[in-house]
């Protein structure tokens, strides 16, 4: 039986998110004129703000008006490479790596559950040495381009809890995992606060650390 150790990404290992970063790092040294259309991805922002635009919505627009429609994977691992270099180097939290390394010599598989595109997670996990990572997938095309959409859901929210309960399954896991340790710095974690044995909220922003004391979690400050 395996204990589980689960982690969200962005704020949380990260000082910083990640996701508009990844998508300026790829336009800046692939395609500079791409930059040209950042008032495009700003009023796509504003829409997702007057809510005319979902959140999966939004990540596509501005994967496509960033990096392209349609890039071969061998295009973008020099970028994925160097920007998980960049990040490991200058954006994690310190307690972030304390808490990987005493759930790592727990024996706990060390899990990264993130809405970031898994097209770079995965590196920067890899490099942090998390065991497994569940987050948003990147349409394969039958023309092996990744494409500017999801596969399936966009991993926030409710959306991250299933796809949490999905891997266990895929995993083998089901009915064979012991106590579960979940991180997180955001309140719409709260279907996987709820769901794990420990509950542990991470620099919480307001709603977090109300909802965390109420419910008697623990809080901890992992530095900036």
């Amino acid at each position: 039986m395996s204990d589980l150790a689960v982690y969200d990404m962005d704020r949380t290992v990260t000082k910083r998110p990640t996701y508009t970063p990844f998508l300026l790092h790829c336009a800046m040294r692939r395609a500079p004129l791409r930059l040209l259309f950042l008032p495009l991805v700003l009023l796509s922002m504003i829409a997702y703000g007057l809510r005319l635009i979902d959140r999966s919505r939004l990540k596509e627009i501005n994967h496509h008006l960033l990096i392209g429609g349609r890039v071969h994977p061998r295009e973008l691992k020099p970028l994925v490479d160097s920007f998980a270099d960049g990040q490991v180097a200058t954006n994690i939290r310190p307690g972030a790596r304390a808490a990987i390394a005493r759930d790592k010599a727990e024996g706990r598989r060390v899990v990264l559950a993130t809405a970031s595109y898994r097209l770079y997670a995965d590196a920067i996990a890899e490099r942090l040495g998390f065991d497994d990572v569940i987050g948003t997938g990147s349409v394969i095309g039958l023309d092996e381009r990744v494409h500017a959409k999801i596969a399936g859901e966009n991993c926030y929210g409710p959306a991250k809890m299933r796809m949490i309960a999905d891997w266990v399954e895929k995993s083998g896991l089901k009915g064979m995992y012991g106590n579960v340790r979940f991180y997180s710095d955001h309140v719409s974690d709260r279907p996987a606060f709820e769901w794990a044995d420990e509950a542990v909220a991470v620099n919480p922003h307001g709603k977090l650390r109300r909802l965390a004391e109420q419910r008697g979690w623990a809080i901890e400050d992992w530095g900036a």
